[in-house]
């Protein structure tokens, strides 16, 4: 039986443009990624399933939540400030990563990809704390939420 504790959509802000295509893969894989599999619960909401519009308003990033239906469940805005240094170092690795893809070993590969998956995974836990308290979600869900976060912050 599914959850209605989910997410059955993602839009991202498409004011902000397109990106890189190796940007575009990302968003694209974390969307499929998250409405395949995912728990999202806004706190004191009967259940959804959700949508969820992710943008930039401001230099914060505000998650706007409806239910399948478009009714209105909450939105949260939030500084975007404990999430800078975080990004930056990931958008660094990042780049590493998809050059070492085009150029160098498995083994050289592989130890940027590590280093990668933990930038992702503080990203992913920031997160989640930033959503304490509003939303419950899993790590899963988190770092696919965070895959976007970056999305829209390459963008942005």
């Amino acid at each position: 039986m599914i959850s209605a504790h989910r997410l059955c959509d993602v839009v991202l802000d498409e004011t902000i443009g397109r990106s890189t295509p190796d940007v575009e893969h990302e968003r694209a894989v974390a969307i499929f990624d998250l409405i395949e599999e995912n728990v999202f619960e806004p706190v004191d909401h009967a259940g959804g399933p959700y949508r969820l519009n992710l943008s930039l308003v401001d230099s914060k990033l505000v998650f706007a939540i409806t239910t399948e239906a478009g009714a209105a469940v909450a939105t949260h805005i939030l500084s975007l400030t404990p999430f800078r240094r975080i990004v930056k170092d990931y958008f660094m690795i990042c780049e590493s990563y998809y050059e070492a893809i085009r150029s160098s070993t498995p083994s050289q590969i592989e130890a940027i990809d590590m280093g990668r998956r933990g930038i992702h995974n503080e990203g992913s836990q920031t997160l989640m704390d930033r959503l304490s308290g509003k939303i419950r979600l899993d790590f899963d869900t988190a770092r696919r939420l965070f895959t976007l976060v970056c999305v829209l912050y390459w963008r942005g």
